[in-house]
């Protein structure tokens, strides 16, 4: 990809476009709007969320609402840009634990850490949406040279593929919003992929939850501060397809027990399969942190 676009001075989304643009055959106009839609689902789906979800079978409540408010009074610490990309993610984490519509970037288990980086980045910036649409669009060209040389699935290599993947894709759509360079997008994915090497995934009683939400958020928090680092010209020193390349071979890695089987990790905690009992007998009422908007 560098050398195609050498010499032309384009950016990573503008890439996006005429990649999509010979691939599907269509317009990079037509791809743009393609985009935006996108993103419109994104923005709706943390929209509701911030309302309040509601949902039986399921451990976690509606927390993003409560996080709002403390932000609204003042309680939690400073901290504008991050605050709200913590709460963008978790609404995002709970409209899909409710089963409402999302969208599955890069997958339905770490839908929050990608939308709620960009968009809340965006949002505190008060950033035009066609901003977000080209931040997508250059976050999803990182995507698909994972998706072609590594994966996605947890199943395969972990969260890694899923929160870390996001993450990647995310620290190059802020330094998109933020008119960085073509070096300076794949950079802050490189700095965030490699920082998410052998991230397991153990999910607690078989729902994508816990610790799935605390891991998005920190795939979130995690590309703002990679993002900002290279747009200050850090060094990633490992090249980004080298990076991707090292996930696939981590992930290859990684016992089985960690990769999404339940067999590992958190989700043979005493206390995780207290809950996957609960859950199993209809109980969620004694889950101690159990909430229902």
């Amino acid at each position: 990809m560098l050398a195609h676009s050498a010499g032309r001075n384009v950016a990573l989304w503008e890439l996006a476009c005429e990649y999509e643009s010979m691939r599907g055959g269509i317009t990079r106009e037509e791809i743009f709007e393609k985009m935006r839609a996108i993103v419109l689902v994104m923005q709706k789906s943390i929209a509701q969320g911030l309302k309040g979800t509601q949902y039986t079978d399921r451990i976690l409540g509606p927390q993003s609402v409560s996080y709002q408010q403390h932000m609204r009074e003042n309680k939690l610490v400073e901290g504008d840009v991050l605050n709200r990309v913590i709460m963008y993610t978790s609404a995002m984490m709970e409209v899909k634990s409710s089963m409402g519509v999302i969208v599955a970037a890069p997958t339905a288990g770490s839908c929050g850490a990608l939308p709620g980086a960009v968009i809340g980045v965006a949002h505190t910036l008060s950033l035009p949406e066609d901003e977000i649409v080209k931040a997508m669009l250059a976050a999803g060209m990182i995507g698909v040279f994972i998706a072609a040389h590594a994966t996605f699935a947890a199943e395969v290599g972990g969260c890694m593929a899923e929160c870390g993947s996001g993450s990647g894709m995310a620290a190059a759509g802020i330094v998109t919003l933020k008119h960085g360079t073509l070096e300076q997008t794949l950079a802050a994915a490189s700095m965030s992929l490699q920082s998410s090497l052998g991230m397991i995934c153990d999910m607690i009683a078989d729902r994508v939850e816990a610790p799935c939400l605390n891991r998005n958020v920190q795939a979130a928090s995690h590309a703002l501060s990679c993002a900002n680092m290279a747009l200050a010209n850090y060094a990633h020193l490992i090249p980004l397809d080298e990076v991707i390349e090292t996930m696939k071979r981590v992930g290859d890695a990684i016992p089985n027990t960690l990769r999404c089987t339940g067999l590992g990790g958190l989700a043979l905690t005493r206390t995780a399969k207290k809950i996957e009992a609960m859950l199993a007998q209809g109980e969620q009422e004694k889950i101690p942190f159990f909430k229902v908007c």
